[in-house]
């Protein structure tokens, strides 16, 4: 008997694999970037802003993921390279006047081998004892900034970086910088969906899951996880080169530690292992401080707390949200998403 068919058929590995499989996903994908892309035709200026922070730290996100949810490494560092990634940008650009691009892919390409330098111990300790590690970077990297060379970073002054020139035009303002922060964060988005899913992003997989088997197995531990470092810090040294030409001045002071432990929250918030999950958590919990510093500390301030103490309260409903997320919800909001799709898929059937 005839009929409609239902589900999706592929009769070729290649449609099998590919991340847009219907019509609908195209549609979706179409209407989602004219709808980022036309941001600054209806919103104000101040969430444009917000915008741009999102695109830049959805980034630093996507790579810590892979690190830390895909290969299963500890890293509470992430700002630090990201701080790396900054200073090269920017000094390139102020010192030799080389083109933003190459600017920006030098940054990323410094951040990582500062990455691979401090992954280094990952062959011989895991766990604790590497997030200790990954810890010095952090003061390493922040000294060096501030006392190794303050001729170059400015030391403990905010460096100024000036605005993004390409094709002619210079990208000064909230509205035109975006055009250059959205399409970095897509590509960035594309490649980690893609790096996961070939025989690289297996290996990490594995490494996560069991590492020893994964040797077994004849995966080479040491060189999956200096990669892993690479990438990551990669994607952090991006970040920070349109965290640059975006503040328009860096400081030491905008990697601190505060700002890893940012990262980890987003993505523990996210889920771990999830490409979506980092920009469902990078988004979450840039709006959730937003909403905070803008209605609750007002108002607990006027409650008689005072502005000191209620400032307290943008810390406090972070590690609240992390910690409601990991008793409730450990794999965070891309677990919720695929609950979703799967009861949209099954409707109206109850299983």
């Amino acid at each position: 008997m005839g009929g409609l068919r239902c589900g999706i058929y592929d009769q070729k590995y290649s449609q099998d694999m590919r991340i847009f499989r219907t019509w609908v996903h195209w549609a979706l994908l179409i209407l989602s970037l004219v709808f980022i892309f036309t941001l600054p035709l209806y919103l104000p200026v101040r969430w444009i802003y917000m915008a741009n922070m999102i695109g830049i730290l959805i980034i630093a996100v996507q790579g810590l993921n892979i690190l830390t949810g895909y290969t299963g490494q500890i890293n509470v560092g992430q700002a630090a390279f990201m701080a790396v990634g900054a200073y090269t940008c920017a000094l390139l650009s102020i010192h030799f006047k080389f083109p933003f691009l190459i600017n920006l892919v030098c940054g990323g390409i410094s951040a990582g081998l500062v990455g691979v330098v401090f992954g280094l111990p990952s062959l011989r300790v895991k766990g604790f004892y590497l997030a200790i590690t990954t810890l010095a970077a952090q003061f390493v990297v922040i000294a060096l900034i501030i006392n190794g060379f303050p001729d170059l970073t400015g030391g403990v002054r905010a460096l100024l970086v000036p605005p993004i020139q390409l094709g002619g035009k210079s990208f000064e303002s909230q509205r035109d910088i975006l055009f250059i922060i959205m399409p970095c964060a897509i590509t960035m988005i594309y490649f980690a969906k893609n790096i996961v899913r070939t025989g690289v992003g297996r290996a990490f997989i594995a490494i996560r899951d069991n590492d020893l088997a994964a040797e077994v197995m004849g995966i080479n531990i040491f060189r999956y996880k200096l990669l892993s470092f690479f990438i990551c810090s990669f994607y952090a040294g991006i970040a920070g080169g349109l965290w640059a030409h975006w503040m328009g001045a860096i400081s030491y002071e905008h990697f601190d530690l505060m700002r890893s432990i940012w990262f980890l929250g987003m993505l523990i918030v996210g889920g771990m292992g999830s490409i979506t999950g980092a920009v469902f958590g990078s988004i979450f919990i840039l709006l959730l401080d937003d909403v905070v510093r803008l209605y609750l500390i007002p108002v607990f301030a006027a409650m008689g707390l005072g502005v000191v103490r209620s400032t307290a309260l943008s810390p406090i409903v972070f590690g609240l949200v992390i910690i409601v997320f990991l008793i409730f919800e450990p794999r965070g909001l891309a677990h919720l998403w695929e609950i979703l799709k799967t009861r949209y898929r099954l409707r109206p059937f109850s299983y």
